[in-house]
């Protein structure tokens, strides 16, 4: 059949649809508020709907995966089953502009009404073109880069069939122990947000909810709502308890911003939260999320999440489960079956109705409709637009520059860093990341081919080739491996020693040790929890023996989460966080080892000194006993083995050159309804070289109604200043800064006195002023 064909034999369904719609006197979808608002979206959607039987909309609600990437225990399905019936409303982990062309006309050789399927992945730092994951992109503070990476990443995955993208990941983390935090922005919830809100414009590259015709836009997915990030003790799935106050201040924040920004669906958290599911908690979707926030889009289960509800203990069978999912707004399963095996029966039964499944269909088929792929199914099968985008020159400059500007220097004593290309050095190449391909591109690199991405040493013999620096390389131990498969939870094989004699008789003939270490990339990201969240295996213990030697040490650090470097900032010269850097690892780490590339990235999450510590956040609320350190006192809010501060806080990062602060100033100390105050600092870059500054804004609110954290950062800007200048920055506070969730749970502004810091980071105290709101 010819699209032109088709077009035609499917409007004449439409028509007759209708029709009918319009004879009866009533609309199918009256109880249904649209996501576009498109009256003539609503329209086709009554049509089509109008034209359907009871199981091909519960079709609709069922999702597949390829099996491409599965993340969890796969169902028993008769998918193959289902497709004839035109019984599979969406597939995922299906790539490739004529394997999507395949698998769609599959589909609407089955389908009755010619309903086109909707592909889906998990696009989470790029397709093909990798980035850096997000946690380190975040550390960038580089809104504009995020929205630009994730644009990328929706132009390579449409052009390979894909237009439903299940990121960003924006659950809020305060808990390193936790894998997943490598897929999101950190702990504070105001950059969070704005983090949230770049990557939604950058994958569906919108500006108003009827612009998602275009094939290059790509259906972001807010998730997981929520509290995903909360999971006792770190560990992946696991429950979550939270007061409601907190999840209005701490987790709500981001997804609201997501809806505002205009998100197109949402996907539920595996945890339970205060003791119900989140998969089966209609206050969470239908109270909060549809009647309290408006939102209108589209509610897809995470992995198997329905089926889960068994386990958990709040369904005692699949049949409940689905009846539970149903009721709690969920419009559409992914891999459990769960909607497809028993919401007809239900429906006989009378257990739940068919305009509830109205409801959820009616949200599935506007986003096909606000796709365009009612007018053709295959518009996201272009092999010749996949050609061209795949990877592009312009991709992987951006990858580059991406990874360059994600790349935190932690520690720089005695100017170790940069290792200048003029200057003679015999450098000490040691660790198992010095010749790491695999792991550079961090968990969720979804088709990013791990063959291509540049390893340390390939990007530092291009850097200085030709140069006064000459390597001497040692691997000195191996990383230490996770088998997954084995009847144990986990089973890590520790290296031996046999390496570190020569990595040490490496070390004692150079000027410099350059060591590159940590995490495999499979032990962080999903179910990819650890309990010790130090350097795995025996890297710490090889260090050990390299400080022996006397000789200054460079560590640079790869890995998908805050690591306890406790030991390693207390003996080496330098760290640099590299992170997983993505497809251009090697070379952006030479940029900045060499200084051609100065560094300005900044801390989203703190690094804690040990996991007893956790979890550790800067924004942490007060005491009646609170610890101070220039004073100190028993009976008071500390630990008796360790500092009360993180290792490196939130918002910390070095540059090659340093900048100064000075001359803060308010333009009044007070203000009231309706006004502002604008504060105005100097910020000089003093050093020898030009670089970028993060300044931060940090407010306290003394005394509140609701007790008020410490601090909260309300504002920042990254500048560029050339050495010896200087530059005024301007932050205006206004009731929009000082508002915060009041016992009501509603926000709220209170007359009082407030803490303003404009600082290098959170821990930084020495530019402050007070004001009041009256």
């Amino acid at each position: 059949m010819n699209k032109n064909t088709f077009k035609l034999g499917f409007w004449a369904l439409i028509l007759f649809g209708a029709i009918s719609c319009d004879q009866s006197g009533s609309k199918l979808t009256d109880y249904w508020k649209s996501y576009s608002g498109d009256p003539k979206i609503e329209a086709k959607v009554d049509s089509v709907l109008s034209l359907m039987t009871l199981e091909e909309k519960i079709g609709q609600m069922n999702q597949y995966s390829a099996n491409f990437a599965a993340t969890g225990e796969v169902a028993d399905n008769q998918s193959g089953e289902y497709l004839k019936k035109g019984m599979i409303g969406s597939t995922f982990n299906a790539f490739g502009a004529e394997k999507v062309h395949m698998l769609q006309e599959q589909n609407m050789k089955y389908s009755r009404l010619k309903i086109p399927m909707l592909f889906a992945a998990d696009v989470i730092h790029g397709l093909e073109t990798t980035f850096p994951i997000p946690l380190a992109e975040a550390c960038s503070w580089d809104l504009d880069l995020m929205e630009k990476t994730a644009r990328a990443a929706a132009n390579e995955a449409t052009a390979s069939g894909v237009a439903w993208n299940f990121a960003p990941m924006i659950d809020m983390a305060h808990d390193p122990r936790w894998g997943r935090v490598m897929e999101g922005a950190g702990e504070d919830v105001y950059l969070a947000s704005l983090v949230a809100r770049a990557r939604v414009r950058g994958f569906q590259g919108i500006s108003d909810y009827n612009d998602l015709s275009k094939n290059n836009t790509l259906i972001a997915t807010a998730k997981h709502f929520v509290a995903y990030g909360a999971a006792q003790g770190g560990r992946d799935y696991h429950t979550t308890d939270i007061s409601e106050i907190n999840l209005h201040e701490t987790y709500f924040p981001p997804f609201q911003a997501a809806i505002e920004e205009g998100v197109g669906s949402f996907m539920t958290s595996f945890n339970d939260l205060n003791g119900v599911p989140a998969t089966g908690n209609k206050w969470l979707y239908k109270d909060i999320l549809r009647d309290s926030w408006n939102f209108n889009g589209l509610v897809v289960t995470d992995y198997t999440a329905i089926m889960e509800l068994i386990p958990h203990g709040y369904a005692k069978d699949l049949k409940h489960a689905a009846q539970l999912s149903l009721d709690a707004g969920i419009d559409m399963d992914m891999i459990s079956e769960a909607f497809v095996m028993h919401l007809k029966e239900l429906v006989e039964e009378g257990s739940i109705t068919e305009s509830q499944i109205d409801v959820a269909v009616a949200r599935i088929l506007e986003m096909k409709f606000l796709l365009g792929l009612f007018d053709d199914p295959y518009r996201y099968c272009d092999v010749e637009r996949e050609k061209e985008v795949m990877m592009n020159d312009g991709y992987i400059d951006l990858a580059h520059k991406a990874a360059q500007k994600a790349i935190v220097l932690l520690k720089n004593d005695n100017n170790i860093l940069p290792l200048k290309k003029e200057e003679s050095k015999r450098v000490a190449l040691i660790g198992p990341f010095v010749d790491e391909r695999k792991s550079l591109n961090g968990e969720w690199a979804i088709k990013g081919d791990r063959s291509k991405s540049v390893t340390l040493r390939e990007g530092l013999d291009e850097k200085y080739a030709g140069s006064k620096v000459s390597f001497n390389f040692a691997k000195g131990t191996d990383l230490p491996l996770l088998d997954r498969k084995t009847e144990k939870v986990s089973v890590v094989n520790v290296p031996d020693r046999s390496g570190f004699a020569k990595a040490v008789s490496v070390a004692r003939n150079s000027d410099v040790i350059l060591v590159a270490m940590g995490e495999n990339y499979h032990w962080s990201g999903e179910a990819a929890s650890r309990s010790d969240i130090t350097l795995p295996g025996n890297q710490r213990e090889l260090l050990k023996e390299l400080k022996k030697t006397g000789k200054p040490i460079v560590l640079v650090v790869f890995n998908g989460r805050p690591l306890d470097l406790s030991w390693e900032a207390k003996n080496v010269d330098a760290i640099v966080e590299a992170w997983y850097p993505g497809l251009m690892s090697g070379h952006a780490v030479a940029d900045v080892l060499s200084g051609d590339y100065n560094p300005s990235a900044k801390l989203v999450m703190s690094f804690p000194r040990n996991v007893g510590q956790i979890p550790i956040f800067y924004n942490q609320k007060n005491t009646g006993r609170p610890f101070d350190a220039e004073r100190p006192a028993d009976y008071r809010s500390n630990y008796i083995d360790v500092e009360n501060t993180p290792l490196f806080p939130f918002g910390h990062g070095l540059s090659y050159t340093n900048f100064k602060y000075s001359n803060l100033k308010l333009d009044k100390n007070e203000f009231s309804k309706g006004g502002s105050i604008t504060a105005t600092i100097d910020i000089t870059n003093t050093g020898n070289v030009d670089g970028e500054e993060i300044v931060q804004l940090y407010i306290q609110d003394i005394v509140a109604s609701v007790t008020r954290p410490v601090k909260e950062l309300k504002g920042f800007e990254k500048l560029a200043l050339k050495k010896g200048e200087t530059k005024t920055i301007k932050f205006t506070i206004n009731e929009e800064t000082i508002k915060f969730i009041g016992l009501d749970m509603q926000p709220v502004v209170e007359a009082g006195d407030f803490n303003l810091w404009i600082a290098a980071s959170s821990a930084d105290v020495s530019n402050h002023l007070k004001f009041s709101y009256k």
